[in-house]
């Protein structure tokens, strides 16, 4: 059974690839999880990055219980998942949670719903998760992802409010970049040791960690998982020289990825792993490999050389 908090460390918000009449394309999805096992990390499935909002209910059963496969076959028994558990209702989203509970998921990602924008107030937002954690088999983490939730931010008074009164909401993701909320809730006298709270992206992983952060949800982690995993080791042996300049060589990484979008991810992974292609579902695009050819892809090819160089863990 999985801790009640996650347990700190990298989180990957694996990818999922498509062939070209947009099935998923298993092989690809099974040597990427596998990597990624070997690595040391745990799962994050169903986030933004893994096209949750493209899947249906079946194929996020059949991932949840492939990654749960691969982490038993590579004795990653240690190693957690977390699974996209948000909709735009509070029915459906207690469906998913239960859904991906029965699929090995140890606890649920739940993002704010964001159809009604309107109607999202904080008294609204507040019932949301609450029933949601409520009624889930498994503890809930929160996703706070203003960049594709029209805008809904939630801050730190409600976060805490939901944590002290529901012994279900156990962490967040803060994809937000607010180091202050993070430090906030990492630091609350009455969260000690009942919520983690996570910085979102590479890009500011150090900033976190400084503030906080229980670990990394990292999408860039895709790419280079084990460099993240020293990060975490050279901030922990509190080598922030050496921290630094690994910051310096993410935030560059970062910045190339996020420029191309979820479909710009994969690609990466076709040109330096070889499998998988940059094909999303529609409506998103696809991006070819091309794209990290020269100066474009000099960043990501720095950290894959020192990824490369890492041992499995």
């Amino acid at each position: 059974m999985a801790p009640h908090v996650p347990p700190r460390g990298i989180y990957v918000p694996a990818v999922i690839f498509f062939n070209e009449d947009e099935t998923i394309n298993w092989d690809a999805v099974k040597a990427h999880l596998t990597r990624l096992a070997k690595a040391n990390v745990h799962f994050v499935i169903q986030g933004s990055n893994g096209e949750a909002m493209h899947l249906t209910h079946e194929e996020r059963i059949e991932v949840i219980r492939l990654a749960r496969s691969i982490l038993n076959e590579h004795g990653r028994k240690d190693a957690v998942i977390v699974a996209g558990g948000g909709a735009q209702s509070t029915r459906e989203s207690i469906t998913l949670c239960k859904e991906a509970h029965e699929a090995g998921a140890d606890y649920a990602l739940v993002l704010s719903p964001s159809f009604w924008v309107p109607a999202m107030q904080k008294p609204v937002l507040y019932k949301f998760f609450d029933d949601v954690a409520t009624a889930s088999p498994i503890p809930i983490v929160l996703y706070n992802f203003p960049g594709v939730t029209s805008g809904i931010d939630l801050d730190s008074d409600l976060i805490t409010n939901l944590c002290i009164n529901n012994p279900g909401v156990v962490g967040i993701k803060l994809t937000c970049g607010n180091m202050g909320k993070l430090q906030r809730l990492a630091f609350h006298p009455q969260l000690q040791g009942k919520f983690a709270a996570f910085a979102g992206k590479t890009d500011f992983m150090l900033h976190g960690l400084v503030g906080g952060s229980h670990g990394v949800i990292a999408a860039a982690a895709n790419l280079f998982p084990k460099c993240h995993n020293e990060m975490l080791r050279l901030y922990d042996e509190n080598k922030i020289a050496e921290a630094q300049a690994l910051q310096t060589r993410f935030s560059r990484a970062d910045w190339a990825l996020v420029q191309l979008g979820v479909a710009g991810l994969k690609a990466s992974l076709d040109k330096y792993y070889g499998y998988g292609q940059g094909r999303s579902r529609r409506p998103l695009g696809s991006i070819e490999t091309s794209k990290f050819d020269g100066e474009a892809g000099a960043p990501l090819q720095d950290l894959v050389d020192f990824e490369n160089s890492l041992p499995d863990l």
